[in-house]
């Protein structure tokens, strides 16, 4: 029998390969258009996709869903077929249990396509936010499509270790092993980019799924040549080990897709947009109770309390806030409602305490500063109303905050008595 030199595979698997990232991250949009031109990627993102660059768009990133849905289905069907006949020809359990593995890709793959298309569309009177959010459902399917296989291919392995078969070797089988891991190395790729480039977790995961499949295949081909040049059965024990990391990464991919729907924080980036966009409204003098809710890309809604000058004419302030949430669909596509605070700035002590407090709680574990502070005078008593915005951590000391602002207030005027509002801050803020 003709032996395998796997020197003749060297160098067939890209140094870049595995990582998620886009292969052209330090390139400019630009760069990476051009770089991309006769490459297969780019000629079907130029086929099938109108406007490839609008990748806020709900309909362009339906395209892109479809494109990555479709395009798995095909080759993960081929490559079930190819792998399930050298199953059968060569005895080897590992093949055919890939074959099996490809097979469920194809369905992963149409989950994908059809939750792209549902994701598309438009809001209704039962979901009037819209269905954005089952594009984050199929990236949990596909995640949990994943442990199954990995669960399925160690029962496999623990069977064939129990029960050794003979596997059969020859070139054929590992030249056509290797064309397969090709395809498949393509196909993670293919996958990461288009995730890379309209930010999916859904198409991340399906990249995963495939960049596991080549370290399966891969395995199996390693099986093989191991068998051929030692005599050594050893197809059980590097099917259970790929199994194992196939789990591995199925729970890994389970917990990132399943953030949005469990309400993970708003994107630093974006928190820090739009409180820039606020601060720089006409009038604005601070803000705060920043509050983002995803309901899935391009479905972003926030609100926000804005703060402007108490004296200030109040239809000028409105219209600002006006200018603001227009602005804030206009760059960042997301739906913004502002409320307004005024401020009372003519008040000395209002000033003064408001300036003590911050200063104070600048230095308080927990506390992320206040807002909405103002003074009520009584015959003798001085009401100071205000509210502190605390961390999520920083809930927990609440009471203990609190004790230290009526300490820290008394110390000014023994009149004083603070009324306190606690707020938590959901931006995800430091």
């Amino acid at each position: 029998m003709r032996r395998f030199d796997p020197s003749r595979i060297r160098g067939f698997i890209p140094k870049n390969f595995g990582d998620s990232r886009d292969p052209g991250a330090d390139s400019t949009a630009a760069e990476r258009r051009e770089r991309e031109d006769g490459e297969m990627t780019g000629f079907l993102i130029r086929r099938f996709i109108k406007d490839p660059g609008d990748t806020d768009s709900v309909k362009v990133r339906e395209s892109y869903g479809k494109l990555a849905g479709a395009t798995g289905i095909v080759t993960n069907l081929f490559l079930c077929l190819l792998k399930a006949a050298l199953g059968w020809m060569s005895g080897s359990i590992a093949i055919i249990a890939d074959a099996a593995n490809n097979l469920t890709d194809a369905a992963a793959s149409a989950v994908t396509l059809v939750g792209f298309k549902m994701a598309a569309k438009q809001g209704d009177k039962d979901h009037p936010y819209g269905h954005a959010r089952i594009e984050y459902m199929t990236g949990v399917v596909v995640a949990a499509l994943i442990i199954l296989v990995g669960f399925r291919l160690f029962v496999s392995s623990y069977e064939k270790i129990l029960e050794p078969e003979e596997v059969e070797f020859n070139l054929l089988t590992a030249c056509l092993l290797a064309v397969a891991a090709g395809i498949k190395i393509w196909q993670a790729l293919f996958c990461f980019d288009l995730g890379k480039r309209i930010r999916s977790a859904a198409l991340k995961a399906t990249g995963v799924d495939s960049r596991n499949d080549v370290i399966a295949t891969c395995a199996v081909l390693i099986a093989l040549i191991v068998g051929d040049l030692t005599g050594v059965n050893t197809d059980g024990y590097i099917g259970m080990a790929v199994a194992v990391f196939i789990v591995w990464s199925g729970v890994a991919l389970i917990r990132e897709t399943s953030r949005p729907l469990l309400g993970q924080a708003p994107d630093p980036d974006l928190v820090a947009k739009l409180k820039g966009l606020v601060l720089d409204g006409d009038g604005v003098m601070g803000v705060h109770d920043l509050v983002v809710h995803d309901y899935g890309p391009g479905r972003t809604f926030a609100s926000v309390h804005v703060e402007v000058d108490a004296a200030r004419d109040i239809l000028r302030s409105h219209e600002a806030i006006d200018a603001i949430e227009r602005e804030a669909m206009k760059r960042f596509r997301v739906e913004l409602v502002g409320h307004m605070d005024p401020i009372d700035t003519d008040d000395p002590l209002a000033r003064d305490l408001r300036e003590k407090m911050a200063r104070v709680l600048s230095s308080t574990e927990g506390a992320m500063g206040l807002h909405d502070l103002r003074v009520v005078r009584g015959e003798r008593r001085i009401n100071v109303i205000f509210d502190v915005v605390l961390s999520i951590e920083g809930r927990t000391r609440a009471k203990e905050i609190e004790t230290l602002i009526r300490e820290e207030l008394k110390k000014t005027d023994e009149r004083i008595e603070a009324v306190v509002t606690f707020d938590t801050d959901f931006s995800g803020g430091e």
